[in-house]
């Protein structure tokens, strides 16, 4: 059986206003820091996790959400685009669940997504 962290992965294509319905997702205590749009919905980084809306299906009604805490994370890895033909960056989070792989348009800049795990997890 494979394991189904495996096979996830998202583009975050640029920084965004984080959106007003997140509070709703939020613990007590748990603040949103920063926000991405991805191809179909948004990535918030918040001072507890990491939560990612996926909208799902033709219509786009449907939306599955991944709340990835950060303490779950042992290790992350960032690479920077450093050639000049190099569009993208990517960022890998290594969980007990297994690796998520994110990848960043050239309009996101890895080093700030670098710090905000950083400050989360070490």
């Amino acid at each position: 059986m494979s394991n189904p962290l495996s096979q996830l992965a998202w583009t975050f294509v640029s920084e965004c206003d984080i959106p007003q319905d997140v509070t709703g997702l939020l613990i007590q205590g748990e603040d949103a820091l920063s926000a991405y749009k991805t191809i179909r919905d948004v990535a918030i980084f918040t001072t507890h996790r990491l939560i990612i809306r996926d909208a799902q299906g033709l219509t786009g009604k449907k939306v599955e959400v991944y709340s990835i805490p950060y303490k779950s994370i042992n290790m992350y890895s960032t690479e920077n685009a450093g050639g000049m033909f190099d569009i993208n960056s990517e960022v890998q989070l290594f969980t007990r669940a297994g690796t998520i792989k994110i990848n960043l348009n050239k309009k996101v800049d890895v080093r700030k997504i670098d710090l905000l795990i950083a400050n989360a997890i070490l």
